[in-house]
């Protein structure tokens, strides 16, 4: 009889992660219709809710001298169709990563405990996807979302990432840290944002944690592994990956800028050409410069792909740390 093949050897540490995050899913969890009071008065839509004005220290249009000129009125309007469009956006990518990911779990071998963290992931970026959607619904503006190119490109993206492990954790993080950073920086902010979408900011932030230390560990895991070509190869990819991403999730479309009466040149300013938007960009990615320097990714080429994209600057020093300096390109 031929011997069955022992399993390869499992790093400790790491399987101990993925069950501490899957028993973090069981016990500590949310559901978009029993955690959120949709139809309580203090989570009721307000139009006129100065909440609705973009922030001038976190937001790119809102740091604009254009948006800050406008009527209260109209800084309400265009604050509430540009934070709808970047929750729907953020719905979309959710549902790209979910593709990649679920492929990726069903070709895992049996006994591998990442299969059920990659499960818990889904079920909850599912529940996210409904929470924003219901969110989106109940603010009443019809917002486009996705850019139409990536819309269509995304089922193919997800299968390609799929059989690309550390491409796909990648991937996922660079979906999840500009939203993650910019939600953390409204949340530190009393007023910054209205009742009910600090409400799902508040349960996007507590579950995508885990989704971020999941993705984090895999790449300290088998980046140790990786030979130089490889490493080399993903020092550039993996800025671009976060500079592509951060672009189709907090930048306005211009069909939308243009419905909106924001002027051409005021959208060039705020989506990255002012050095305020700039620094702004570079600080979504604090966490991620760490974990590149981190994993041996922060190369001397790296390091000059993150300064020429716009978003080099200093290492985050614990992860989520608020926004100290960022050495960008003016």
């Amino acid at each position: 009889m031929t011997p069955v093949a022992a399993p390869p050897a499992r790093d400790a540490h790491y399987d101990e992660m993925l069950r501490t995050l899957s028993e973090g899913s069981v016990h500590v969890h949310f559901d978009p219709y029993e955690d959120i009071a949709w139809d309580s008065p203090e989570l009721q839509i307000d139009p006129d809710d100065p909440a609705w004005v973009l922030s001038p220290e976190h937001d790119p249009l809102g740091a604009t001298a254009w948006y800050q000129a406008q009527p209260a009125e109209r800084q309400r309007e265009i604050g509430m169709w540009r934070i709808a469009n970047a929750i729907r956006v953020g719905a979309a990518f959710e549902s790209m990563l979910i593709r990649g990911l679920m492929q990726f779990a069903v070709a895992l071998p049996n006994q591998s405990p990442e299969f059920r963290y990659c499960l818990h992931e889904m079920t909850e970026e599912c529940n996210h996807i409904q929470m924003f959607q219901e969110l989106v619904n109940r603010i009443g503006v019809d917002v486009p979302g996705m850019r139409p190119w990536l819309r269509l490109a995304s089922p193919v993206i997800g299968g390609v990432l799929a059989v690309r492990p550390v491409s796909l954790m990648v991937a996922i993080l660079a979906g999840e840290e500009p939203i993650d950073h910019y939600q953390k920086a409204l949340l530190r902010e009393e007023g910054t944002v209205p009742p009910a979408v600090r409400r799902t900011m508040e349960i996007h932030i507590a579950e995508e944690a885990r989704h971020i230390s999941f993705a984090g560990e895999f790449l300290r895991l088998r980046l140790r592994k990786i030979g130089p070509v490889q490493r080399a190869f993903l020092s550039v990819t993996f800025p671009l990956t976060m500079r592509i991403a951060c672009e189709e999730i907090m930048t306005m479309p211009r069909p939308l800028t243009k419905k909106l009466g924001v002027p051409a040149e005021v959208h060039r300013e705020a989506f990255w050409r002012s050095p305020k938007s700039r620094e702004i960009m570079a600080g979504y990615f604090a966490d991620m410069r760490a974990l590149a320097t981190e994993t041996g990714l922060m190369t001397p080429v790296g390091r000059r792909v993150w300064k020429a994209l716009g978003i080099d600057g200093e290492p985050s020093r614990y992860r989520g740390e608020p926004d100290r300096s960022a050495r960008v390109v003016a």
